[in-house]
């Protein structure tokens, strides 16, 4: 593939920034260990960013993963200590002279509310749901299509309805592309699927002419948790998700990629070394 075909420019952008519980964030981990990098505040939440990946390409703009959105009560606002949103990432887009409508896709990592709530918004009404990204295709894996729309009881509060269920309800939604498994989705654009999560959350692999940059998802949300216990309660088989971390660490080692963390609070691109003790280890990167 020649480089005129790959992506022209790669940016990390903060949609919002919110807390989680850090015990469940951290998951077997004691706080008194996760306590030390991610210092909770009085109601256990530690600081969180949403942060998507706006991808560049001579004629096309593509998004990864929307945020956590603007369709949520002040009530909700509170427990989820949603504070310094840009309202769906239009904020970031102007200073790129960018408009939501210029979005040409939407790669999303999966459904959870915290990736998927900005691919819709309320219309002037305050009740009707439309897309916030018209004019985009929207890509997610067949298998996490399915699994949000009929979730288990343990994970069912993570996905919601109201973000997503417009692309069935609503005769204007954009059209939305089911990818089965591993995917060059388009030029430079690879999508690798991980199912210790979530079923059918994938990563992100962006290739430029100068690096190769692979956006985490939930897999490692924070440079915090790259060691292998280091795990989220919320992930449904953690013992795969120990094994999915090894691998994409020994190829981000080997091949010198860069990873973006959707939620580290501080560290949103590094790349992956290994300490005296054979522990990988987050070397920040500045882009």
């Amino acid at each position: 593939m020649s480089n005129k075909n790959l992506p022209l420019r790669v940016t990390p952008l903060v949609e919002a920034r919110f807390g989680l519980d850090g015990g469940a964030m951290f998951g077997i981990i004691p706080r008194p260990l996760w306590g030390k990098t991610n210092p909770p505040d009085e109601n256990n939440r530690i600081d969180m960013a949403c942060r998507c990946l706006l991808v560049e390409y001579g004629d096309r703009t593509v998004l990864v993963d929307t945020g956590i959105g603007s369709k949520w009560s002040d009530k909700e606002r509170g427990i989820y200590k949603i504070h310094d949103q840009d309202d769906g990432l239009r904020a970031a887009l102007d200073e790129r002279e960018l408009s939501t409508e210029a979005i040409d896709d939407v790669i999303l990592t999966h459904l959870h509310f915290d990736h998927a709530g900005g691919v819709s918004e309320f219309a002037d009404d305050a009740e009707t749901v439309r897309a916030t990204f018209p004019n985009a295709t929207h890509w997610v894996q067949r298998r996490n299509w399915s699994w949000a729309n009929s979730p288990s009881a343990r994970d069912g509060g993570s996905y919601r309805k109201l973000d997503f269920g417009f692309f069935e309800t609503s005769d204007d939604a954009p059209p939305l592309e089911l990818v089965d498994g591993i995917a060059e989705i388009m030029p430079g654009i690879e999508v690798l699927p991980v199912h210790g999560h979530t079923f059918g959350m994938q990563l992100v692999k962006v290739e430029t002419a100068e690096h190769t940059f692979v956006h985490l998802a939930d897999l490692i949300p924070t440079s915090s948790h790259m060691r292998d216990p280091y795990v989220m309660g919320y992930d449904l088989q953690p013992l795969v998700t120990v094994e999915e971390k090894r691998e994409v660490l020994y190829e981000a080692a080997k091949n010198d990629w860069v990873l973006i963390f959707e939620h580290d609070p501080k560290m949103g691109c590094a790349r992956v070394e290994h300490d005296e003790r054979g522990r990988p280890k987050a070397v920040p990167v500045s882009l």
